[in-house]
């Protein structure tokens, strides 16, 4: 099973009339991805929304940080014959953090500073809309730098009695320079020199709706439209943006779903 890494479960439907046609790997958690496979020639929805099918029969399935507690993905056979498959999703807990007494201006952000941060959303959404037939997730992520895990998914801080965004991916902290590895191939569909909350930032798109983004760097070494094998050099870690120190903010998402990076790649080796 090398599509995934090894420190994933495998999640394979029970049903006996499924078990031959239609699996799904990976961890049915919050945050979770799975990849599926099905006959070729069959169509998928997940929750009555319709997913990309690869011509080999490859599709995904995210749950969120919120996700509730069953999916249910279906499948269209060629022959019209239809299969239905309920997925636990197993919920998790989360860090919140509240912190009042703040300045205002370190809360809600000037009309110049909005402006920006609208404008960075748009770019990072066009990315996220993108479903394109490339199925680069297949070859499996690994972890695009060694470092201190400094912040995880999920959790959320509450300033001034103000829930912010839950955070949508996992910081690494490293030091200035350090280089970061494109953690699986894809194709480099944003490059900005300079986001309002991120700095120097890129993301890549791996397939079917999954991309991935890279923060806070100090130097950017790919454009967009390049394409990255799995290890290539992709930038070095910084601080620009709203950072309090050298750090890469890794995020993964499918579409606008927000996933949690290391359940893709397992614990951060030694």
């Amino acid at each position: 099973m090398n599509r995934i890494a090894p420190a994933l479960a495998v999640f394979l439907i029970a049903t006996p009339a499924l078990a031959c046609e239609l699996s799904l790997e990976g961890p049915a958690k919050q945050g979770g991805l799975l990849i599926g496979t099905v006959t070729p020639g069959a169509s998928v929805s997940v929750d009555g929304r319709a997913v990309r099918v690869s011509a080999d029969g490859h599709f995904l399935v995210g749950f969120g940080r919120d996700a509730k507690s069953e999916a249910r993905v279906e499948a269209v056979m060629r022959d019209g014959r239809r299969l239905g498959c309920p997925v636990s999703v197993a919920r998790r807990h989360y860090q919140i953090q509240r912190i009042d007494g703040l300045p205002k201006r370190q809360v809600t952000p000037d009309p110049k500073a909005l402006a920006r941060i609208r404008a960075d959303n748009a770019a990072i959404g066009k990315v996220r809309k993108l479903d394109t037939a490339t199925t680069d997730f297949l070859a499996g992520f690994n972890w695009p730098l060694k470092g201190r895990i400094s912040g995880i998914f999920g959790s959320q801080r509450i300033l001034n009695g103000q829930p912010r965004s839950p955070h949508n991916g996992v910081d690494i902290a490293a030091p200035t320079g350090t280089p970061i590895h494109a953690p699986a191939p894809g194709v480099v569909r944003l490059v900005h020199p300079d986001m309002f909350y991120t700095g120097k930032s890129i993301m890549l798109d791996h397939g079917h709706g999954l991309t991935s983004v890279y923060v806070h760097m100090s130097a950017i070494a790919v454009k967009e439209g390049q394409r990255v094998a799995k290890g290539d050099i992709i930038g070095k870690v910084g601080k620009t943006g709203r950072a309090t120190g050298p750090h890469l903010h890794w995020g993964v998402s499918l579409f606008a779903t927000h996933l949690d990076p290391t359940l893709l790649v397992g614990p951060m080796p030694n």
